[in-house]
């Protein structure tokens, strides 16, 4: 008992480290609830990294065909429609930039996104894609609430518009509208972080898929053992 409430004890100390960690800068984060074994989100969420996030990010732990397969899609669906940067399936997720010629433009070689969703979390990517504004200040003319002096342009500004701050209370308001509505962005980055979050961490959908058949076992050992107990027991007075 006391080597149980010892482990729920670590278990809480090391889930609050961890809110310390994704708040510790001051900002807030907005909540997103994703679903990695939601086929369709990733679907969706494969189409938007791959066109607006490929060109400049790598996820060179990520094979075509191993994601194809986990987020339903057969070899020739993600030939033809997701791939961009090679020609064979069995190839990683990589970029043909160059990793200095990347720093020249944007100051830094933009980070591998293969476990990013596990380095920041998801509620950070949420609220990081959603909270770029106008800055006049910065070479790119926009910075980001969320990662401040981020070296990274607003590539998804055509679809979300642009936001600016607001004078008085530094809240991001609207400056000019997307081609979709601001729900609609919102579920473009919820497809999106939730991508990322199969990226980080591909085979907790195997894992889930199996958990339901563990506890099955579990539950048919217990009924086996328990009876087999009594049985034993029976005649110990």
């Amino acid at each position: 008992m006391k080597i149980l409430i010892l482990a729920i004890f670590i278990n809480l100390l090391y889930l609050s480290s961890g809110s310390v960690i994704a708040s510790g800068d001051g900002v807030y984060l907005d909540k997103v609830d994703i679903e990695i074994t939601d086929k369709a989100s990733l679907q969706r969420g494969a189409k938007i990294f791959v066109n607006y996030c490929l060109s400049c990010h790598q996820a060179s732990y990520m094979r075509y065909n191993r994601m194809g397969k986990d987020i339903g899609l057969t070899d020739r669906q993600v030939i033809e429609n997701l791939m961009f940067a090679s020609n064979k399936i069995g190839d990683t997720m990589t970029i043909a930039m160059r990793g200095k010629d990347a720093k020249k433009w944007f100051g830094m070689t933009p980070p591998d996104l293969s476990v990013i969703s596990r380095a920041r979390g998801t509620d950070w990517l949420y609220t990081y894609l959603r909270t770029f504004y106008l800055d006049e200040s910065k070479i790119m003319g926009t910075n980001n609430a969320t990662f401040k002096n981020v070296g990274m342009p607003h590539v998804l500004w055509k679809q979300q518009g642009y936001l600016k701050k607001e004078d008085k209370t530094n809240d991001l308001i609207s400056a000019t509208k997307g081609i979709i509505t601001e729900h609609e962005y919102d579920i473009m980055i919820k497809d999106l972080t939730n991508f990322l979050a199969y990226l980080g961490e591909p085979s907790k959908i195997q894992r889930l898929s199996l958990a339901k058949w563990v506890l099955l076992y579990l539950v048919l050992f217990f009924l086996v053992a328990f009876s087999m107990k009594k049985s034993f027991w029976k005649d110990v007075s």
